[in-house]
């Protein structure tokens, strides 16, 4: 059993900003993979159904991105599902633009969305990192990940989402530094 989240903003003025990039990718693996009609359940929009062989949940927590664990821990406790077979999916300012690098446990990097998750799960969990780029000075930051994508960046998020979805089992089998590099290759 696993479990896919994707961190973002509930709000309708949210929907594409760079925050919002984990929504985006659980609504595109909703997609390909036929997952059930969301739900609203545990503080989140709730898909079910089958990758790889393998029960899935797919979530987008509705508790706003700083609280974001809320939510995953319940669904976590209801179903038993193990650390180990949760994958969160952020965005990243320390990555660059369009770049993916997955990883288990660590650091939240100063992302309060993952902050939130370890506060209420602890951190033996998978971080799939979507890189949003970095503004030029750190007072802009709030902004720069409030911030809708322009064309050509929405353009190459939607290429990169394609990769991350077509590489999904991949990722699944737990093999990240595979995963990071495939969905990295032009």
């Amino acid at each position: 059993m696993l479990l896919l989240v994707g961190l973002g903003n509930p709000s309708p003025d949210n929907e594409h900003n760079r925050h919002n990039i984990g929504f985006k990718v659980i609504d595109a693996i909703n997609k390909k993979f036929s997952l059930s009609k969301q739900k609203p359940k545990f503080k989140g929009l709730l898909t079910t159904g089958i990758i790889e062989d393998k029960k899935v949940y797919a979530i987008k927590p509705l508790t706003f991105m700083n609280n974001s664990g809320q939510a995953i821990r319940e669904l976590i406790e209801y179903f038993k599902i193990d650390l180990k077979d949760v994958f969160v999916f952020h965005d990243d300012l320390d990555i660059e633009f369009g770049k993916i690098k997955a990883k288990f446990a660590g650091s939240s990097a100063g992302h309060n969305g993952i902050e939130s998750i370890d506060k209420f799960i602890g951190k033996d969990y998978s971080r799939i990192r979507i890189g949003i780029g970095r503004p030029d000075s750190k007072d802009e930051v709030a902004d720069h990940v409030l911030k809708n994508f322009d064309e050509e960046e929405k353009e190459k998020m939607i290429h990169t989402i394609k990769k991350i979805t077509s590489s999904i089992s991949i990722l699944i089998d737990k093999k990240l530094e595979l995963f990071s590099s495939k969905v990295n290759q032009t």
